[in-house]
């Protein structure tokens, strides 16, 4: 039964874009995928949704899931095999999958999983959307995006990394220092970055316009939050070059982010 409810959902992926072989981030809200597999069966079990992607993925495929989790901003210690994600079951399931690779920012890490994770292996980039980050080296892969039922202003992360790229004045560097334990299990004081959006100027990010103008052109396929699969799948690639051209046209104010 649940061989078949990860070939079903598979399909849909792959309707949606995924193809095999890719490198594939994806954001996720899964109460209404839960609730379909729950119907088929399987469960309230979201490794089921792993499953799935991993199959639409093929053996040569890689997945990719954000595990981030905002505490130590806070003064709360990392530590990268027992930190927990906050963004939902899907990526704690791909977080403790067997032989998955967590890279090392506390705050923006992510688990590997397939064929491309000894290129994200021992990854430890000092600022969470940096050139040396994981959306850098899912950019230079030629990588995809997927996102399940979720509004680009709470997925996205990715415009983040193309606005530090293109060191856009509404964001600046910020430093945060904490308690931070490695694989070897050695706790040390570590210092990470993050480019953050300028709170005193009113600067509030507002990326869902950006995300109408990716439909319109084209350059989303899949399906709307609560259509269908859910699922909608972009190229990482053509992603980086529209949403620099916005940046350099200077047309970010409205479709990347507002003032308040």
């Amino acid at each position: 039964m649940h061989e078949q409810i990860v070939e079903a959902l598979a399909a849909e992926w792959t309707a949606a874009g995924v193809e095999q072989g890719d490198t594939l981030l994806v954001h996720s809200s899964l109460s209404r995928t839960i609730r379909r597999v729950v119907k088929l069966g399987g469960g309230a079990d979201p490794s089921i949704i792993v499953r799935s992607f991993l199959h639409a993925l093929g053996s040569e495929g890689t997945l990719i899931a954000p595990l981030f989790n905002f505490e130590f901003t806070k003064g709360v210690p990392f530590d990268i095999r027992e930190s927990k994600s906050a963004m939902g079951s899907f990526t704690e399931a791909v977080r403790k999958w067997a032989g998955a690779v967590r890279t090392g920012h506390p705050i923006y890490s992510f688990a590997v999983v397939g064929k491309n994770s000894n290129l994200f292996c021992n990854v430890e980039n000092f600022s969470g959307y940096g050139s040396d980050s994981p959306f850098a080296i899912l950019h230079k892969l030629g990588g995809k995006i997927g996102v399940i039922d979720l509004p680009d202003q709470h997925s996205m992360t990715f415009y983040h990394y193309v606005e530090e790229a293109n060191n856009v004045p509404y964001r600046y560097h910020k430093k945060f220092t904490g308690d931070y334990t490695g694989l070897d299990g050695a706790t040390t004081q570590k210092t990470f970055g993050l480019f953050v959006r300028d709170i005193e100027s009113g600067v509030l990010t507002k990326v869902d316009p950006m995300g109408e103008i990716l439909w319109d052109r084209g350059i989303y396929t899949g399906f709307r939050p609560g259509i269908g699969c859910g699922l909608r799948v972009i190229k990482a690639a053509p992603l980086f070059v529209e949403v620099s051209k916005v940046i350099s046209e200077g047309r970010a104010k409205g479709l990347l982010y507002d003032v308040e």
